[in-house]
């Protein structure tokens, strides 16, 4: 029995435990659409997967996931603490850190360098931040989409905004254009090429050398805001809104 659940391919998730200090547990997520094995260990929670593509057997995985326990301990122990925005601390806007400072103003306003909120309730601060990064995020990632569309030659069907963590944008196929909200956060470069990069799906759905090359046409220096979100998007994600 047991030689039997090591050697069988995995069809749905688990859980396995890795040995030794810290004992490190790992998801072992099966995907019909992964061409390989593939860990990530979120910075956000700590929170350690491995990607089976199909036909790859558990006992692949689970060897895969030990040869790099010491690799997913150090990763581990650079995991980032959960930022809570209050007045007097800093929030990414654009890539560059804001002063979060109370005003006299009735919404929430970006100026010059700083974040300006209402003074009164700080339960209510979080929330204000929020909803400005949204409309912020809606406003440029809706003229980015349109300016890349008119490129293309396409139109999209609808953009929605979403707070994501498997993936930064979508297009499906209808036409409609998914964004995470938090890329407003990112240097606007990167939130250029994500735009760019789901447009160009309206031409190829999907990631073949074809698409690449037309990704390439509408944003030629795609690379460095690409290389960008694997290095430091999930960075984005530390920052809590809400409880």
């Amino acid at each position: 029995m047991f030689w039997s659940k090591q050697t069988s391919r995995l069809t749905e998730a688990e859980q396995v435990d890795l040995a030794g200090t810290p004992e490190v547990s790992v998801i072992l997520r099966p995907s019909a659409r992964a061409r390989r094995l593939s860990l990530r260990v979120s910075k956000l929670d700590g929170r350690v997967t491995l990607t089976v593509p199909h036909g790859a057997s558990r006992r692949e995985a689970v060897r895969f996931v030990s040869e790099r326990a010491d690799w997913i301990r150090k990763h581990l122990a650079d995991t980032m603490p959960e930022q809570h925005p209050i007045v007097g601390t800093t929030l990414p806007f654009l890539g560059q850190p804001h002063q979060i400072t109370e005003a006299p103003i009735g919404a929430a306003r970006i100026s010059e360098g700083t974040i300006l909120v209402p003074p009164g309730d700080p339960g209510k601060t979080a929330a204000r931040l929020e909803a400005l990064l949204k409309h912020e995020a809606r406003d440029r990632l809706a003229h980015a989409s349109d300016c890349y569309a008119d490129m293309v030659g396409y139109k999209f069907g609808r953009l929605t905004l979403r707070d994501t963590r498997s993936r930064w944008g979508s297009c499906s196929s209808q036409g409609n254009l998914m964004y995470s909200w938090r890329l407003v956060m990112a240097p606007e470069a990167v939130l250029d090429y994500v735009a760019a990069h789901e447009v160009a799906h309206l031409v190829h759905m999907d990631h073949s050398p074809a698409f690449w090359s037309q990704v390439a046409t509408i944003y030629p220096s795609y690379q460095t805001p690409r290389q960008w979100l694997r290095d430091h998007g999930a960075s984005l994600h530390r920052y809590r809104f809400r409880d």
